[in-house]
């Protein structure tokens, strides 16, 4: 019997036992759904994080407190923590840095303010940051209608506000919001600007919740405790950014008096190492999911290899006539392993079509918006299925091949 008379035989086998090959296929289509869905979910996640993290960040770098943007470090070890960055503090910082860089400051007020506005008022998850006049273009936030914040309303700290789009909808939606007037945080704002739409993404809302005033108007606001500022450097100069942060770096060790010998009292953190942590979360992400994936495999091969020994006892009186007309040992065991691995290319094929759509769907949720086809992923799960074939049908077709065909044709 040649080898494809074989292949033939093992389909013609399968069509027979129609039930039984749609049940153990089932079973491997489930593992590689577990393999592929995850990995595929975690690349798509990973892709859609890695570009919203360049667009916040590209040639650009924050600076922070050491101790406040991550408490514990790795191993649950709690961090030593260091006083934030003031207001004071920041203002130096962008003074000595001059017109070598652009130096954009901003301040979180809060992060649940109800804002109202001719008897309507919004949900109370809006976000009021202070800003000053490089903090839109370093954040990347382009207005849709009126203006940018005067330099005398950024000196004086005008109650004036630059609000997003869910903003506008909520309080002002059949008129320009613009020249209009909201009430938040005990004050009255005039709005003068009105933000981009930009959609709900991984920061919770983008741009639509935010409520954006001057840097001077939030310092002045009365509160519990002393604020925290945020301190962003941009460039144009792509090839200059690592020489930027270290310029930087050596400017506010000064401007925070850290000690010759002294750790750095701050942390400079820039997109790339943002990509770096990602990098290594997706990693560990990867290895637990495959551990997953791996058992539900094992588990599927297992039953795969009971239901071929099912087989060849069934089968016995069919081998030995087989063997009575001609067929050597070797052809019925190619005959057997060759089914078993159909099965697995049947069952691993719809597990890796359901997988690859599972996985963009569950990455859709955090905002990933292309369709990712992991074509390595699925060359992987290619490889297994004829693996989980090969091991599984191995034993039952040796069985098969070893069968005495006297004892076979006698088998009821």
């Amino acid at each position: 019997m040649s080898p494809l008379e074989n292949i033939r035989e093992a389909f013609r086998s399968i069509r027979a036992n129609l039930l039984r090959t749609i049940l153990t296929a089932l079973i491997l289509s489930i593992g590689l759904f577990a393999l592929v869905g995850i990995l595929t979910g975690i690349d798509a996640m990973k892709n859609s994080l890695s570009d919203t993290f360049a667009s916040l960040g590209a040639n650009s770098f924050e600076l922070h407190a050491k101790g406040y943007a991550n408490r514990f470090q790795r191993g649950g070890v709690q961090a030593k923590r260091f006083p934030p960055i003031d207001f004071l503090q920041a203002k130096r910082y962008k003074a000595a840095m001059g017109d070598q860089a652009q130096v954009g400051l901003s301040a979180f007020i809060a992060g649940a303010v109800e804002m109202k506005a001719n008897g309507t008022k919004t949900n109370p998850n809006m976000q009021v940051v202070a800003g000053d006049e490089n903090y839109l273009k370093i954040q990347g936030y382009n207005l849709a209608a009126g203006r940018i914040f005067s330099q005398a309303e950024l000196n004086s700290g005008a109650n004036v506000l630059i609000v997003g789009d869910e903003i506008r909808a909520k309080l002002f939606p059949k008129v320009p919001p613009v020249g209009h007037y909201v009430n938040a945080l005990g004050r009255r704002f005039l709005i003068v600007g009105l933000l981009e739409k930009s959609g709900s993404g991984a920061g919770g809302g983008g741009a639509d919740r935010l409520a954006l005033l001057p840097l001077e108007a939030g310092n002045q606001l009365p509160r519990q405790r002393a604020l925290t500022y945020d301190v962003k450097t941009a460039t144009d100069k792509p090839a200059a950014l690592d020489f930027l942060m270290g310029q930087a770096t050596g400017v506010m060790r000064a401007v925070r008096h850290d000690k010759l010998g002294q750790e750095d009292s701050f942390v400079v953190e820039s997109s790339e190492s943002l990509v770096k942590d990602l990098d290594a979360i997706s990693g560990k992400m990867k290895a637990g999911g495959s551990i997953i994936a791996f058992v539900t495999l094992l588990g599927a091969s297992i039953a795969l290899m009971n239901i071929m020994l099912v087989s060849v006892t069934e089968r016995t009186r069919e081998i030995g006539i087989r063997k009575a007309l001609g067929a050597t040992a070797k052809q019925i065991r190619f005959q057997f392993l060759m089914e078993a691995i159909v099965i697995c290319l049947i069952g691993g094929g719809l597990g890796i079509v359901l997988g690859v759509m599972g996985g963009n769907a569950v990455a859709s949720f955090v905002g990933s918006g292309a369709f990712l086809v992991p074509w390595g992923w699925m060359m992987v799960g290619m490889v297994i299925c004829v693996g989980v074939g090969m091991a599984s049908g191995y034993y039952p077709a040796s069985k098969a091949a070893a069968l005495d065909p006297i004892d076979s044709l006698r088998y009821e």
